[in-house]
């Protein structure tokens, strides 16, 4: 099984996400640890993930759950029993060639849109992890109608996130 984590995940299970209840932190925490336990992960192959990654963590000097992946993420990139590097090509308008052109999605967050291209652009469409970005819920409908799949961790949390921003 391959995934693509969204840094929120990663944030989440270092205690960085001071709104998520500790079932949220310790899912992440616990997932993590699952997919360097024996999963794999697809980054791009400019590495726009592992920089936003490491910009956000503190893998050198910390053992938390999200920083000691960053860690494992860094030392494995290269090696193919556990990462895919998948190939971006820029695009002026969508910001990546592999993002879906697809109006609902024209208002998708730009520094995410990474995670997206990388999931549209490799051949095994990996699911996304997510943990409390709500508006991922909005978008849902159409990724996966670009057979773009997110698996939220922390449904409770986004719930209550989306609720409270959107009124609903």
């Amino acid at each position: 099984m391959t995934s693509i984590i969204d840094t929120n995940v990663i944030l989440v299970a270092n205690g960085q996400h001071e709104d998520v209840g500790p079932d949220c932190v310790a899912t992440c925490a616990v997932r993590l640890q699952s997919i360097m336990s024996g999963q794999r992960i697809a980054l791009d192959d400019a590495f726009e993930i592992l920089q936003e990654y490491q910009h956000k963590t503190s893998p050198k000097t910390s053992n938390r759950p999200g920083d000691a992946f960053v860690k494992w993420a860094l030392q494995n990139n290269a090696n193919p029993k556990w990462c895919d590097l998948v190939v971006l090509t820029p695009h002026d308008d969508r910001g990546y060639d592999s993002f879906p052109e697809d109006a609902r999605l024209d208002n998708f967050d730009p520094p995410d849109r990474k995670f997206i291209a990388v999931a549209a652009a490799h051949e095994g469409h990996p699911t996304i992890l997510q943990a409390a970005d709500s508006k991922w819920i909005d978008w849902e409908p159409a990724l996966k109608d670009h057979n773009i799949s997110v698996e939220f961790l922390c449904p409770e949390d986004i719930k209550r996130f989306h609720d409270n921003k959107f009124g609903k």
